[in-house]
C-alpha cells in the first residue's frame, strides 16, 4: 500500500462516510484474561460512541511507512487451504457474524500478544463502494468501479486515569476523584486486504504499530503466518554499519551529510510507490558513489 491508499481508507472514518457495518470487541486484563465479550452492529451505538470509534480507527492508519505502518505479505504455503490467509478470509466474507469464528481470533491475539497491561481489541467489517475517478482525480460518487471489503483490527491499551482532585457536583466539594480504566489510542493494528491500486490484494495487509521498534514478531507470526519486517531502528543500525567498514570510523563529515541527503532525496521520491523503499547491493553501491566515496573503497 502507499499513502495514497491509506488516506483514502481513513476518509471514510467519519460519520458521514462510515461504511463499518460490524463491530466485535474483547477486553483483556494483564492476566490474560477476557472480562468481556461483545459482538454488535456498528449502526446500534450511540453516535458519541461511534464518533470515539472512528477516531481510534484513524490512528490504526496513522504514522510514517516503514516505521509506523509496514506492509506484510503472506508467504505461499500460507495462501494454501487451512493457511492463514484462508482463516482471515473467512472471518472478512462472514461479516463477522460467525462468533465462534471471531473468538477464536481474540484467542490467537491474546495467546500471543505479550503485553504485560490491560487492552481492548477492536475488530471491524466494512465495505467501501470505491468511487470511479476522473482523469482529473475527481472522484465521482456516482460511477462506483468495485466494493472493498475489509477488516480492520485494532489493539488498544486500558489504563487506570491518573489520581486527583475533582469536582463534585452533587456535593459541590471538591475531593479526590474516582479513578477508571480508559481506552487509549491503538499501539497495534492491521487492515486486511491491502487496499492497492483502489482495490482488494488478498496477498498483502498492512500492520500498524505505534512504538516501531516493538512489532510483537510472535504475534505477526501467529496471525500471518511471517516473520516481521527489520523495524526502523534495525534497518538504519544495518545501514549505518555498511557506511562504516565502507568509509571507516574517521569518515569525511561531509561525505556522511551527502550520504543522508542523497538518502532522504530518494526516499522523498519513493513515498507514493505501492512498496517500501529497498535497495539493492547495486543501488547501495551507486549511492555511496554519488555521495562522494572514493571508488577503491566500494
Amino acid at each position: 500500500m502507499n499513502k495514497a491508499g491509506v488516506l483514502e481508507i481513513r476518509k471514510q472514518f467519519t460519520q458521514e462516510r462510515c461504511t463499518i457495518d460490524r463491530i466485535c470487541s474483547c477486553y483483556v486484563n494483564h492476566e490474560k484474561e477476557k472480562l468481556f465479550v461483545s459482538h454488535r452492529s456498528f449502526g446500534s451505538l450511540p453516535e458519541e460512541e461511534t464518533f470515539k470509534y472512528l477516531e481510534l480507527f484513524k490512528h490504526t492508519l496513522g504514522g510514517t511507512f516503514g516505521k509506523n505502518l509496514l506492509s506484510i505479505s503472506f508467504p505461499l504455503e500460507e495462501e494454501m487451504t487451512g493457511g492463514k490467509q484462508e482463516f482471515l478470509l473467512k472471518l472478512r466474507d462472514g461479516g463477522l457474524k460467525d462468533e465462534a469464528l471471531v473468538d477464536e481470533f481474540f484467542d490467537l491475539v491474546i495467546a500471543n500478544y505479550a503485553n504485560g497491561e490491560n487492552y481492548y481489541i477492536i475488530l471491524v467489517h466494512a465495505s467501501y463502494d470505491v468511487p470511479g475517478v476522473t482523469k482529473d482525480g475527481i472522484e465521482m460518487e456516482d460511477a462506483s468501479e468495485n466494493v472493498y471489503e475489509y477488516l480492520l483490527c485494532s489493539i488498544c491499551p486500558v489504563t487506570l486515569s491518573k489520581a486527583g482532585l475533582g469536582y463534585n457536583e452533587e456535593k459541590n466539594v471538591i475531593e479526590e476523584r474516582n479513578r477508571d480504566w480508559q481506552v487509549e489510542q491503538p499501539g497495534k493494528g492491521f487492515l486486511f486486504p491491502a487496499f492497492i491500486d483502489r482495490a482488494s490484494d488478498i496477498h498483502e495487509l498492512l500492520y500498524f504499530t505505534k512504538k516501531p521498534d516493538e512489532l510483537h514478531p510472535e504475534m505477526i507470526e501467529a496471525l500471518f503466518g511471517t516473520v516481521p519486517p527489520l523495524s526502523s531502528k534495525d534497518q538504519r543500525e544495518g545501514f549505518q554499519e555498511i557506511v562504516q567498514e565502507t568509509i571507516g570510523e574517521d569518515g569525511d563529515y561531509a561525505i556522511m551529510q551527502n550520504i543522508h541527503e542523497n538518502l532522504n532525496q530518494m526516499m522523498e521520491d519513493h513515498e507514493e510507490e505501492k512498496e517500501n523503499l529497498s535497495l539493492s547491493k547495486k543501488e547501495v553501491k551507486q549511492l555511496l558513489q554519488d555521495s562522494g566515496v572514493e571508488q577503491e573503497k566500494l
